[in-house]
């Protein structure tokens, strides 16, 4: 990722959460080049043609971080983590809108490097991924989180750690855990049953 510094981008988080209004226009140059990074690993996984295209998705979720009123901004790592959050929702809110499930062909089936998941299935949907990862977030945010960031936002391990301040190591283990959850949950639960809990290693 070509990172824009993390002290000066904490330091405008900041200024923007006590009210300087002008420290809004200088951080967006120095998160947009990530923000369209993010978005373009969202919309990777989207059929060609999609309606919404990755500069509106870095639009549209930049709308929604400007219109936090009470958030209290901790750092980059938290803004980007937001974002990450903002832009699976605008592309599984507009898939719903779309009514793709029903349909069931409206929405490309999302291909599931076997590097993050071994599934024998070709591929899942978008909405059905989320709702599984809505599943894993009841009961352990954590891993969800780490699902989202870096099979969505494409982050590394190293990112993702930094963003939910864990070690490395955790990130793995979570990643770990929780794709074989994902995975059991897609091809065997289907949403009709209760969430199984995450075994420990």
């Amino acid at each position: 990722m070509t990172r824009s510094s993390p002290q000066a981008v904490s330091l405008l988080l900041r200024a923007w959460r006590g009210g300087d209004k002008s420290a809004l226009d200088q951080l967006m140059p120095l998160v947009y080049n990530e923000l369209r990074r993010l978005a373009h690993h969202y919309m990777i996984r989207e059929k060609a043609g999609h309606t919404l295209q990755t500069t509106a998705l870095v639009n549209e979720a930049y709308l929604r971080l400007v219109d936090l009123k009470q958030i209290q901004w901790q750092d980059r790592a938290h803004f980007f983590a937001i974002a990450a959050n903002f832009m699976r929702r605008i592309l599984v809110d507009f898939a719903r809108s779309r009514g793709y499930r029903k349909r069931g062909g409206g929405a490309k089936k999302v291909s599931l490097d076997e590097s993050l998941f071994v599934s024998p299935e070709p591929g899942m949907e978008l909405v059905r991924i989320d709702e599984a990862l809505s599943a894993l977030a009841e009961f352990d945010a954590r891993k969800a989180r780490v699902v989202e960031l870096r099979f969505f936002g494409g982050m590394t391990e190293e990112e993702t750690a930094e963003v939910l301040q864990v070690s490395r190591e955790t990130v793995k283990r979570d990643w770990r855990l929780a794709r074989n959850w994902l995975l059991c949950e897609l091809t065997h639960g289907g949403g009709k049953n209760e969430p199984r809990t995450v075994a420990a290693d």
